[in-house]
């Protein structure tokens, strides 16, 4: 089988080679580029909990905090491996799981994520928010070409739904599932946790279908 992995460029290495293993012809089309969004300090004395949304989030607030991190919640297991393990790793990987989860009073709060994330857990929290990266969508000069893709997150899945291909897709997570089908994706299956290990288990529900 042909698989198309979206991951951006630097950040494919462990799940190409994973489904490779497997026997499966792999496609590298990246959909998106990741971009820091500066180097000055991001200051987290003082609050009770840093939330945290994503592998790329942890990289930047490792790189650029000050001071002794508090209690760390994350979205996803790979969230939590990318910090070196949190307090709090939500079982569904979803602003919505985490608040499910978080204890409350949760005191203050900040939430390190990508610029332009959505605006749940700050809202419902009443917590401060640190922009750490963006995400950009890239237009590859012709579409892939596969029997399935695989979408790593809810930005890659609007990107690859816009390519209007037709190929079905496998999905990390909830949120991403939900902006592959608003844009048009057919998702075959959806990994149960939100990691490269959940996403090749997805692969291997799919393919067995």
């Amino acid at each position: 089988m042909k698989l198309i992995v979206t991951r951006p460029r630097g950040q494919e290495a462990e799940l190409v080679a994973r489904l490779e293993a497997l026997g499966h012809e792999v496609v590298h089309c990246p959909l998106l580029e990741i971009e820091p969004l500066g180097d000055d300090p991001v200051d987290v004395e003082g609050y009770d909990w840093v939330i945290v949304t994503s592998p790329n989030g942890a990289r930047e607030l490792l790189r650029r905090a000050r001071g002794t991190l508090p209690r760390i919640a994350a979205i996803g297991r790979a969230t939590a491996d990318a910090l070196g393990g949190a307090d709090l790793v939500a079982r569904v990987s979803t602003q919505e799981g985490l608040l499910a989860e978080l204890p409350r009073p949760a005191g203050r709060v900040l939430v390190a994520a990508a610029e332009g994330a959505r605006p749940l857990l700050v809202a419902e929290l009443d917590a401060d928010f640190v922009p750490l990266y963006r995400t950009r969508e890239l237009r590859p000069a012709a579409a892939p070409s596969g029997d399935l893709c695989l979408l790593a997150s809810a930005s890659a899945a609007r990107a690859f739904g816009a390519l209007t291909t037709g190929i079905p897709a496998v999905s990390i997570g909830p949120e991403t599932s939900r902006a592959g089908r608003e844009a048009g994706v057919e998702i075959v299956a959806e990994a149960g946790t939100h990691d490269v290990d959940g996403l090749v288990a997805a692969v291997l529900r799919a393919v067995a279908l």
